[in-house]
């Protein structure tokens, strides 16, 4: 139901658009920069194999890692995966590893026999986890359907983050985006309904966000009880996954009191910069950029936006294990609009929509409203192919913001506090813009 296609953090994967792939080798892992075969080839221990030394190769502190780590987080998964499907094997376990990852992998391979498919990428996806890093992924792509996109049409709620639930959500859960003409759209699903409960497990267990129902809301027919804030009123309705229109990412604007522009960026995609750039070709006295819900994109749309609002300034650094880090600068080809900004942004707000928060407000640029950001910005991903069509995403190096300081998981603070309530979208109020025409 709730599902991020083509987040920020597998761009690369998304975007791949050129022939054929080249299969990896044996040993390791070729960038992706082309869609995967179809049919893919199926699940093998030679795909664990290149996935294992690709990330020892490629990510960020994989030269310098435990390889004995990778693997452990491997075999778990792997080993979970056969006693949930009742399959656990007796002479399975994990031999004695001494470090060395030529002689580890010979050793593991031989515990591993054939290896089950299906276990086998719950392995990769599980050696992947153990890195912990909100940029580290492994994706399998889907070809593109014939019959266009699929879902209920509910592709926003008030504790998403990425392809989880931030854990500092506080209740209620509620829906903040519904595509037109969707199923749950024909249901009377609207923004700011609440979500109680999903397929009758509730959202919340106490204050905490329950994880457990990311399971359940990817079912075909998903049964959500709501409450409407506007009425009190609770239902329960039983939604059907069925045909989508797609919605590109647009930057839409409209002009606001006090000679000011709001201007909404879903995401920096390629030339998002340069639209919301035309969007202000009036040089409008004060800029409201809505980055809510902006899950991230290129690092280099997001030096070209800050370019229209300063120069000459660093935006943030890329460090990599060993060795200087590299400064990225404003790109100051792009005029200067001598506009005043405020930047709304939420818990939605991650990875590049981070590294332009971060940059404002490090660089004294413009005022930050919402609330504090994702803090899912542990440095920019590149994809790498193995041989059944799947993806590895590791990012290189890490993310620092324009002051040095560590973003990642902590996320970038508002000056002033303006959250969204489910009231607020039910009843056509926001708060953030609200707080930004008080400060003009």
């Amino acid at each position: 139901m709730i599902k991020a296609i083509c987040a920020a953090v597998v761009v690369t994967a998304c975007a791949m658009s050129a022939p054929a792939a080249t299969p990896a080798p044996a040993s390791g892992c070729l960038p992706a920069t082309a869609p995967p075969p179809n049919p893919a080839p199926p699940t093998s221990v030679n795909t664990l194999r290149q996935a294992y030394f690709c990330v020892l190769d490629n990510y960020y502190s994989g030269p310098a890692m435990d390889s004995t780590g990778l693997l452990k987080s491997a075999l778990a998964a792997y080993t979970q995966h056969l006693m949930r499907n009742d399959a656990d094997r007796a002479d399975l376990h994990l031999p004695a590893l001494t470090g060395n990852r030529d002689s580890d992998w010979k050793a593991f391979a031989k515990a591993l026999g054939t290896g089950d498919p299906a276990a086998l990428r719950a392995a990769i996806t599980g050696m992947v986890a153990g890195l912990h890093d909100n940029h580290a992924r492994w994706i399998r792509p889907a070809p593109p359907s014939e019959d266009g996109p699929v879902g209920t049409g509910i592709v926003g709620a008030s504790a998403q983050q990425g392809d989880r639930f931030d854990p500092a959500a506080r209740p209620p859960m509620f829906i903040t985006q519904v595509l037109p003409g969707s199923p749950a759209a024909k249901a009377d699903v609207r923004p700011g309904d609440i979500l109680v409960k999903v397929n009758g497990v509730p959202t919340f267990i106490g204050d905490k966000v329950n994880q457990s129902i990311l399971d359940t809301l990817t079912t075909e027919t998903v049964r959500l009880t709501l409450k409407r804030p506007t009425s009190g009123r609770t239902r329960t309705v039983s939604i059907k996954q069925g045909p989508l229109t797609r919605q590109p990412l647009a930057v839409t604007s409209k002009p606001l009191p006090g000679g000011a522009t709001y201007v909404r960026l879903p995401g920096f995609f390629d030339g998002a910069a340069d639209k919301v750039i035309a969007a202000l070709r009036s040089k409008p006295k004060a800029v409201v950029l809505d980055l809510r819900g902006n899950g991230g994109g290129s690092p280099r749309e997001v030096t070209r936006l800050l370019g229209a609002f300063a120069h000459g300034k660093i935006t943030s650094y890329f460090c990599p294990l060993k060795g200087d880090c590299t400064p990225n600068r404003t790109d100051d080809s792009v005029p200067l609009l001598g506009s005043r900004l405020i930047v709304l942004t939420d818990r939605a707000c991650a990875s590049a929509c981070e590294d332009f928060s971060a940059a404002v407000r490090d660089n004294d640029l413009g005022t930050l409203i919402g609330t504090r950001t994702a803090g899912a910005i542990s440095g920019p991903s590149s994809g790498y192919l193995l041989d059944d069509g799947s993806v590895l995403l590791l990012p290189k190096v890490r993310h620092l913001g324009p002051a040095r300081e560590i973003i990642d998981t902590i996320g970038v603070p508002v000056d002033h506090h303006a959250p969204m309530t489910a009231l607020d979208l039910a009843t056509g109020r926001d708060p953030g813009v609200a707080k930004a025409l008080s400060l003009l």
